[in-house]
């Protein structure tokens, strides 16, 4: 029977307007230290290697520490770990720049990032939660408030820079007043579904979910075998950030040196490709609840094939704009689909969706430093089209697998439950 921590609050759109909060907030604070790292280069005199030390710590903190922090997530309920998770995050965000030394700077990077990644997989695990219980794709939208604060973040910073602001009270204010929101933001949001609780009827109604019978227990034999199909959305998410990170990298630098632009069109690129994303995160759910999340991606996939191909065969500044707004809309939608998925898989199996979201995104957010460092190495030996078109290969498998990976486990508005 559903205990009465498990009851959810009455509305669905108070707790998804409160969770599109709490994402934007991480996409701003993240931008707020993205707009700042040339401010710690030189604050500590830094050679490139030194920042990229400390830059990687960041990954690091996040990486060593998401498994277990996630198991942490799981008893404490997305609610409240996200509203913790947060506090810390808006902590560590703030004191940035306050380091009296390098070392000290690389070690509270590792803080900040695992105070990042618990606070992403907890917010997370409540859009997991919305999803389940009203049965209404939301996830892209979500991720579409990550991407529009980390425009903002980026806006906000290089207004503030262009003013001479200080870089300690710009990190503080905006620490500050997304620590504001994330508090206020935490009371709407609603108990994790527990595994085999039933959806409501009406998200509209906010009627209590129906009774439901306790999955059973995981075993060790079933927690291999669902740690296999989370690796597997792992890999997937994997070979997708590859490509997003190397085009957010490595767009200017093309526009540049490759298509020969000039003034503004050499970061319009980059622009685009952030536009394609966010537009496409804001429009996936629908889309997702129509055509599930296996028909989405390999659709999706597509459309990035061709606007990075458009970019690399026609060497016009409009041309590769364009192309590379598509690749923007193509990817954006792979993480979002991954997180729903490991969610829904895990809520069926009894294990707590935040525990298998980590074990999902660990594997993802490799891709991030990958994709750079490997698009650089191939331009490096080669060129840099070649190296584009290289990385093209990563999402031919997504393609491919996701239909058979994400069988009943799609996202479709129909799909039963």
């Amino acid at each position: 029977m559903t205990s009465e921590t498990a009851k959810p609050r009455p509305g669905f759109w108070p707790a998804r307007a409160a969770t599109m909060a709490l994402l934007f907030c991480s996409g701003f604070l993240y931008a707020t230290w993205g707009v700042h790292v040339p401010t710690v280069k030189a604050m500590f005199d830094l050679n490139d290697a030194s920042l990229s030390v400390a830059m990687f710590a960041v990954a690091g903190g996040a990486i060593v520490t998401m498994s277990r922090m996630a198991r942490w997530v799981g008893r404490a309920g997305s609610q409240r770990a996200s509203l913790h998770a947060g506090i810390a995050l808006a902590l560590t965000s703030a004191f940035l720049l306050s380091m009296p030394n390098y070392w000290g700077l690389v070690a509270w990077l590792a803080l900040y990032g695992a105070a990042n990644a618990t606070y992403d997989v907890a917010v997370n695990a409540q859009a997991a939660t919305l999803e389940a219980r009203y049965r209404k794709p939301i996830m892209a939208s979500l991720h579409g408030c990550f991407s529009l604060g980390g425009m903002a973040g980026a806006l906000v910073g290089g207004a503030w820079l262009a003013h001479q602001g200080s870089p300690q009270w710009h990190v503080g204010l905006a620490a500050l007043g997304c620590a504001v929101v994330i508090v206020i933001g935490a009371r709407f949001m609603q108990p994790d579904m527990l595994p085999g609780e039933a959806p409501v009827a009406n998200a509209q109604a906010g009627t209590p979910a129906r009774k439901h019978t306790p999955a059973p227990l995981l075993d060790d034999a079933a927690r291999r075998k669902l740690n296999r199909k989370l690796t597997g959305f792992g890999v997937l998410a994997f070979l997708g950030l590859v490509v997003e990170g190397a085009m957010y990298d490595w767009t200017a630098v093309y526009m540049r040196e490759v298509v020969a632009a000039q003034g503004a069109w050499i970061g319009a690129g980059y622009a685009a490709f952030s536009v394609g994303m966010a537009a496409g995160r804001f429009g996936g759910d629908p889309v997702r609840a129509r055509m599930g999340g296996a028909r989405l991606l390999r659709v999706s996939s597509l459309l990035c094939v061709a606007g990075v191909l458009l970019a690399l065969f026609w060497r016009e500044p409009l041309a590769a704009v364009v192309g590379f707004a598509l690749a923007g809309l193509g990817l954006s939608n792979v993480m979002p689909v991954m997180f729903a998925a490991s969610g829904e898989v895990a809520r069926s199996a009894g294990m707590a969706s935040a525990e298998a979201i980590a074990v999902m995104a660990r594997l993802a957010y490799l891709g991030l430093l990958v994709g750079p460092v490997l698009i650089g190495a191939i331009a490096h030996g080669v060129d840099l089209p070649v190296a584009l078109g290289v990385g093209l290969l990563c999402i031919v498998p997504i393609a491919v697998l996701a239909p058979k990976m994400l069988a009943g486990v799609d996202g479709r508005a129909d799909t039963p439950r």
